[in-house]
Order: C-alpha cells, then structure tokens, then sequence
C-alpha cells in the first residue's frame, strides 16, 4: 500500500502534466528518458545504496547533526516507521517512472479532438480529468494498478538486502516472499514453501480480481 499507492498517484499527475493540451510541453522524449532512469538500476544497488546512506555512520546522520536537527546518531533500521518508510520510498522511485511512461502512452492515445471539444464547451481542467481522460485511462490504469499491486505482494530484493535478510525491527519488514525464502534457505521446509506460494498467488488473484472488477464497473456507470 505504502508503495503502490504514491506511485499511481504521482505518476498519474506526472503523466497529465506533461500530456496536457493546454500546457502543450515540449521535450517529453527527454522526460520521459529521465524519469524512467530510476527503474534501470538494479534493486540490489538501490538497497545497498540507500543502506549505505542511512547508516549509522552514513552522509544523512552526519548532516542532521551538523545542521543540530539531532544532537544524536539516528539508527533508521531499528525503527518500524523508518525502515517501512525507506523501503516504500525505494519502491516508488524505482517503478514510478516506468508507471508514468505507461500512463502517458494512455493519455496520448486519447483522441485529441475531445479534450479540444471540452475546451470550447467551457470545461474546467478537473472536469476534462473525470469526465474525459480518466474514463478512457481506464483500462491501462487497472493494469498499472494490478502490476503495482502484485508488485507490492511479491516484493523482496529490496527488503533482503536493506535488513540483511531479518526483516528488523522484529520482522516487521519481513514480506511474504521473505518469509518463503526462509523456509527455502534455512530450514529447507519445502511443503511449507510451497505452501506459502499457494496463498500469495490466491492472494495476488484475489485482489486483482476485485481491482479490476471494482474500475470497470466504475467505467460502466
């Protein structure tokens, strides 16, 4: 939730910023180039990099101290909020470049003469938005959100990584997928793998299942 959530909703504003008729921005090959940077660097990187950044010793507890924000070294990874926090942000900067570009070629497929037609007949920028471009963004927009979602459920190099494989504190950034894995790699308890991957796949179909349900049926009306 903490990860695909700001993510559709950034890259949905992203995608209606540089898209819009009014605004007619130029350049958006170069945009789209630099926002989809993030999702070309290993998640194993970004982890490590980001440990490296918010560790006891790292560039962000010494500047909050230079700056007297904390007159104390901050450990990030003993905090259920901050370790939570971090591996959400990781999340969003990763795949919401990818979501925005996706979105885009959505909003580009649109025919332009609606969003002309809408103009002249005096609609506002939020009623273009609900009455035209989000009913016909409809359908990549269920994908986008379903992806995002499964993403969200299978998420674990990330985590990994970042906590070292313990999920601190106290398992609370343990993931399903981290859970399976220590079944695997530990206690080599196979069945139990096995079935935990039963249930995040009833899951992950679950809950697209309702997704897609509830947009379409908001489409419908």
């Amino acid at each position: 939730m903490g990860g695909a959530i700001p993510q559709i909703i950034i890259a949905l504003l992203l995608a209606i910023f540089f898209t819009s008729y009014r605004l007619r921005i130029k350049g958006q090959a170069f945009f789209k180039a630099v926002i989809y940077l993030p999702n070309l660097i290993m998640a194993s990187a970004f982890s490590m990099l980001f440990y490296t950044l918010f560790s006891n010793a790292g560039p962000v507890n010494q500047l909050l101290i230079q700056m007297g924000w904390s007159d104390h070294v901050i450990d990030f990874f003993a905090v259920k909020f901050t370790v939570r926090g971090l591996i959400c942000l990781m999340n969003f900067l990763m795949w919401f470049g990818n979501t925005t570009i996706l979105l885009m070629a959505g909003i580009m497929g649109i025919d332009q003469s609606l969003f002309e037609a809408s103009t002249i007949d005096g609609a506002s920028s939020l009623q273009t938005f609900f009455r035209v471009t989000l009913p016909l963004l409809t359908p990549i927009l269920v994908y986008t959100i379903i992806t995002a979602l499964i993403g969200g459920l299978q998420m674990f190099d990330v985590p990994q990584v970042l906590t070292n494989g313990l999920g601190t504190p106290n398992r609370s950034s343990t993931t399903l997928i981290m859970y399976l894995n220590n079944y695997l790699g530990t206690s080599k308890n196979y069945g139990m793998a096995g079935a935990i991957s039963v249930v995040v796949f009833i899951l992950t179909g679950l809950l697209s299942v309702l997704v897609f349900k509830s947009l379409t049926r908001q489409r419908e009306q």
